[in-house]
C-alpha cells in the first residue's frame, strides 16, 4: 500500500495541474512588500556605497563642489519690477507675467487680504471663472480673458494659477506647492452675444480687484459680478432695430446711394433685424437667422430695379450686407491666432465662414429669383463709387455711431469710437481714392490707425479696446466687393465671382491684422512693467517656428 503512495507522488502531473507563476520546488516564496512602496531614489538595503569616480571623469564631482554650499535651486523673481496699479494697466502686468514660465514668475501680491484661514481656493477659482466666462461671452481676445482670470486669483493671493481659454471652455488650475495635488475647475460658455456695457463693467470690477487702495472682499466681488449680470441693455430694442436700419442706410450712402436708396436700406434692414429676432425666438441656430436677415434688402434692391427707377439700387443690398458682416468675430479670431491661440482662432474663424455663407445664401436666393423674373442688375455699377468727401465723411460717421449703440457699448464711448471710425475713412479714403493706392494696403493702414487710437483710449481709461476698435471698422467692411462676387455668381460667371469674393476676403483680413498690428504697435513707445527684467527671458517669443 505504501509502494502504490509513492508510485502515485512519482507520477507526472498534467500541465493543467501547475501554474506557469506557481514557486518551482525547493524555492521560498517572495515576502509581500508593503503598501507603501519606497522612492525609487532611495539606496536599497544592504547596498554599499559606490566607490567614487577617479578624478579627471566626466562624472566625477567637481573638487569645488559641497553640497551644503550649493547655489539654490529656484531663485524666485521677487526683483520682478511690476510698478505701481496705476502706473501700469493690469493687462500689461499680467500679459507679462503670463508669458513667462512658472518657475520665475514673481510672488504674487496680496492686494486682497485673505481671511486668517487663508484665500478660499474654490471661491476664487469660480469668481475667477465667472468673470472670464462674461469677458470672451463679450467677445473679448483668448489672451486677456487670461490676463484677467490670472489677475484675480494673483489679487487674493493664489500663487501657482493657470488659466487656459478655448473657443467655449475656460479651465484654471491651482497648485498650492510642487507636492500638493493641483485643484482644476472649469466652466463652459453657453451662449455669447455683443454687449460692450458688460464688458466694461467686468473690466472695472477687475480693475478694482487688482487696486491695493480698494479692499474688495469675495463676497463683494460676488454682489458686483450678480450685479452685472442682472444689468438692463443700456438701449430699447426699438432703439436697437432703429439703428440697424440707420446704419444700412449711411452705408448705401456712402457707396453712391441716394435719399431714395438710404430710406430702402433703411427699411431692408429694419425688417431683416426684425425676422432674425422672429427666428431667434423660435430657438434657429445664428447660421439661418443671417439667412433670413439677409434677403430683405435685396429684396428690395432687386424691386427698385425691376421697377426701372433710375437709382443705384445695387447700394440697397450693399448697405444691407453692411449690416451684417461679422466684423468683430473676424478682428477676434486673427488677434487669437497672431497671439498663439490657435485653436480658439480657428473655431473662431469657423464660425465666421458660416456665418458669411448664410450671407451668401440669403442673397444668392433672392439674386436668383430675381434673374427668373428678368431683372437686369448692372454688375459694374456696384464698384462706380461717386467721390463725395463730405458726405462720406458724415456717413461714415452715422455708420460708427449706430455700430456702437447695436453692440450696446456705453454712452461716453460712442464719441470716442464714432471719431476714431471717421478718421479711419479719411485716411482710406485719403489713399485710395485721391491717392489710387489699391485697397487692400489702404485697408490696413487705416484699420491699423484705429487699432492704434483704440488701445491708447483703452489705456487711457484702464478698458477694455473693443469699445474703441470694433464700431470704428465698420465703414472699412467689404460690403460692395461681397455684393459684386455674389451678383457675378448669380449671372453664372463663377470665375469672376470667386475672384470678387477671394477680394473681399483679403479686405477683412487686412482690417483684422491692420487692428492688431496697430494695437501692438502701441506698446512700441508704452511703458510695459518688467521689459528690462524680461528682456533676457524672450518672453513675448511663444514660438520660432520649432
Amino acid at each position: 500500500m505504501a509502494e502504490a503512495d509513492g508510485a502515485e507522488d512519482r507520477k507526472p502531473q498534467s500541465d493543467e495541474a501547475h501554474s506557469a507563476f506557481s514557486v518551482p520546488p525547493g524555492m521560498e516564496p517572495e515576502v509581500p512588500e508593503e503598501d507603501q512602496p519606497t522612492s525609487e531614489f532611495v539606496r536599497p538595503a544592504g547596498a554599499e556605497m559606490v566607490q567614487p569616480e577617479p578624478e579627471g571623469s566626466a562624472f566625477a564631482m567637481p573638487a569645488t563642489y559641497s553640497a551644503a554650499h550649493s547655489p539654490p535651486a529656484y531663485t524666485p523673481g521677487q526683483d520682478f519690477p511690476l510698478g505701481g496699479p496705476k502706473e501700469s494697466p493690469w493687462q500689461d502686468r499680467m500679459r507679462t507675467m503670463l508669458r513667462m514660465p512658472v518657475d520665475v514668475r514673481p510672488v504674487p501680491d496680496l492686494v486682497q487680504r485673505p481671511s486668517e484661514a487663508g484665500p478660499a481656493v474654490g471661491r476664487v477659482l469660480d469668481l475667477t471663472l465667472r468673470i472670464g466666462e462674461l469677458l470672451l461671452a463679450g467677445g473679448e481676445g483668448a489672451e486677456d480673458v487670461e490676463a484677467a482670470m490670472f489677475a484675480v486669483t494673483r489679487s487674493y493671493g493664489l500663487d501657482r494659477c493657470e488659466p487656459t481659454v478655448t473657443f467655449t471652455l475656460l479651465s484654471i488650475t491651482h497648485q498650492p506647492s510642487l507636492v500638493d495635488h493641483p485643484v482644476s475647475a472649469n466652466r463652459t460658455v453657453r451662449r455669447r452675444g455683443p454687449d460692450y456695457n458688460r464688458l466694461s463693467a467686468v473690466y472695472r470690477l477687475v480693475d478694482d480687484i487688482s487696486a491695493p487702495e480698494i479692499d474688495i472682499s469675495l463676497e463683494e466681488a460676488y454682489r458686483r459680478l450678480a450685479e452685472i449680470r442682472r444689468n438692463r441693455h443700456p438701449y430699447p430694442g426699438w432703439m436697437l432695430t432703429s439703428a440697424a436700419g440707420l446704419l444700412a442706410g449711411a452705408a448705401s450712402t456712402l457707396v453712391g446711394g441716394g435719399v431714395l436708396v438710404f430710406i430702402a436700406a433703411a427699411l431692408g434692414a429694419v425688417l431683416g433685424d426684425r425676422l432674425a429676432w422672429l427666428c431667434a425666438g423660435r430657438g434657429l441656430p445664428e447660421f439661418y437667422q443671417f439667412v433670413v436677415a439677409a434677403m430683405p434688402p435685396a429684396a428690395i434692391g432687386v424691386a427698385l430695379n425691376m421697377t426701372g427707377i433710375d437709382v443705384k439700387a445695387s447700394a440697397v443690398i450693399t448697405g444691407g450686407l453692411f449690416a451684417l458682416l461679422p466684423g468683430r468675430a473676424l478682428v477676434a479670431a486673427v488677434q487669437d491666432g497672431l497671439t498663439g491661440f490657435y485653436i480658439t482662432a480657428s473655431a473662431r474663424l469657423l464660425e465666421v465662414m458660416y456665418l458669411f455663407i448664410g450671407i451668401i445664401m440669403g442673397v444668392l436666393v433672392v439674386l436668383y429669383i430675381g434673374l427668373q423674373f428678368d431683372a437686369s442688375p448692372k454688375p459694374e455699377e456696384v464698384l462706380e463709387i461717386t467721390e463725395r468727401p463730405l458726405i462720406q465723411i458724415a456717413a461714415s460717421m452715422v455708420l460708427v455711431f449706430t455700430f456702437a449703440i447695436l453692440l450696446q457699448q456705453e454712452r461716453s464711448t460712442v464719441a470716442i469710437v464714432t471719431l476714431n471710425g471717421a478718421v479711419a475713412w479719411v485716411t482710406f479714403g485719403a489713399m485710395h481714392y485721391a491717392g489710387n493706392i489699391p485697397p487692400v494696403p489702404s485697408t490696413a493702414v487705416a484699420a491699423g490707425l484705429v487699432g492704434l487710437f483704440g488701445q491708447l483710449f483703452s489705456r487711457y481709461r484702464f478698458a477694455s479696446a473693443l469699445p474703441y476698435v470694433t464700431a470704428a471698422i465698420g465703414p472699412l467692411l467689404p460690403g460692395s466687393a461681397t455684393y459684386y462676387g455674389l451678383l457675378l455668381i448669380a449671372e453664372d460667371r463663377l470665375n469672376e465671382g470667386l475672384g470678387s469674393l477671394v477680394n473681399a476676403a483679403a479686405i477683412a483680413l487686412a482690417i483684422a491684422i491692420g487692428v492688431n498690428l496697430g494695437s501692438e504697435t502701441s506698446r512700441l513707445f508704452m511703458r510695459i512693467p518688467g521689459a528690462a527684467s524680461a528682456a533676457k527671458r524672450r518672453a513675448a517669443k511663444r514660438t520660432r517656428g520649432f
